[in-house]
């Protein structure tokens, strides 16, 4: 399964996330056999909880599934560009690649604000491909902010 194809299940999950009121992001965690070892969505307002980002649950779920945290054999698809947090856990994660739909000029933490994830003063960077599906990405969040 291509990375298109992949973005692809994470809009699902995004799509998901607006049955509970939260902002549509989803996330997949690809392992290095092509499976999926992890699904995230947004659920911020559906569990209270300010860490609920679709990339912390997906690597979470893959954490588990895996048995370990170190995922540095998987590749974490993601609908929208990272914030600081979560470009915090994806190097702590040791997460392979990272690929992402649209990018996030407000709070974007991979090159539109910051660039958390290739900083070299750190102990692990991705490999990033960002645009990927990023005008259907966009468009889910364009959505749900000018319903809002």
């Amino acid at each position: 399964m291509d990375s298109h194809d992949v973005m692809g299940l994470a809009l699902d999950e995004a799509r998901a996330a607006l049955e509970t009121g939260d902002v549509p992001v989803g996330a997949i965690v690809v392992g290095a056999d092509g499976q999926i070892v992890g699904r995230g969505r947004n659920i911020r307002e559906a569990t209270h909880d300010p860490t609920g980002h679709a990339e912390v649950v997906a690597l979470r779920f893959a954490a588990e599934a895996l048995g370990r945290w170190r995922l540095e054999d998987c590749t974490l698809v993601v609908t929208l560009e990272p914030c600081t947090m979560c470009a915090g856990a994806i190097v702590q994660s040791r997460i392979r690649t990272l690929v992402f739909g649209a990018y996030d000029e407000k709070a974007g933490a991979v090159g539109s604000l910051w660039d958390v994830v290739r900083d070299r003063r750190l102990n692990h960077r991705p490999e990033v491909i960002g645009g990927v599906r990023a005008e259907e990405s966009a468009a889910l969040l364009r959505d749900f902010f000018d319903r809002i």
